[in-house]
């Protein structure tokens, strides 16, 4: 019997990946966005959560720009969804473990989150501040996370960091 299993997404994987955004969000808000950006932003990490055919989870990794320092390699996490009624069974765990190892091979010295604080650290992430960074977007100190891909790549680096683009296009 076939297991779920993370893979990179595969274009066909467009309206399963939409439907797990929509249902892990309630909106279209986060599915218009990774439309957005598998469309425009690149290197980018698409994985999917496959379960014998049918996506049920799914995480994005796309490229983030350093204000003073536009050749750092910065990735950001987000969108990230696993559909509702698969939801705390781990996926969403093994989509980020998954995702940060990619970026590492893809050579980022870090992965910036806008998310839970109770939930990233589990993988390493601080808040951004910590290393000097902040985020463009007015949220609160331990919302706005960073974890190096080896220890010290951020050292000596301050400024603002901004996501793609799109982000600030479709106004989430």
């Amino acid at each position: 019997m076939p297991k779920m299993r993370i893979r990179t997404a595969r274009p066909e994987d467009a309206t399963g990946i939409r439907a797990v955004n929509v249902s892990a969000f309630g909106t279209t808000a986060e599915a218009d966005l990774v439309d957005a950006l598998c469309e425009r932003a690149t290197p980018m990490v698409s994985l999917v959560a496959d379960d014998d055919g049918a996506i049920v989870g799914h995480i994005l990794f796309t490229p983030m720009t350093l204000d003073t320092d536009h050749e750092l390699k910065v990735m950001g996490l987000a969108p990230m969804a696993v559909a509702t009624g698969r939801q705390r069974q781990g996926i969403g765990t093994v989509l980020v473990h998954t995702g940060l190892d990619e970026c590492w091979q893809l050579g980022a010295a870090a992965v910036a989150v806008l998310g839970h604080p109770a939930y990233y650290p589990r993988f390493g992430f601080a808040p951004a501040s910590t290393f000097g960074l902040m985020s463009q977007y007015d949220v609160p100190d331990d919302v706005f996370m960073i974890v190096e891909g080896r220890r010290g790549a951020l050292a000596g680096k301050h400024g603002l960091l901004r996501y793609h683009p799109a982000f600030a296009e479709l106004n989430l």
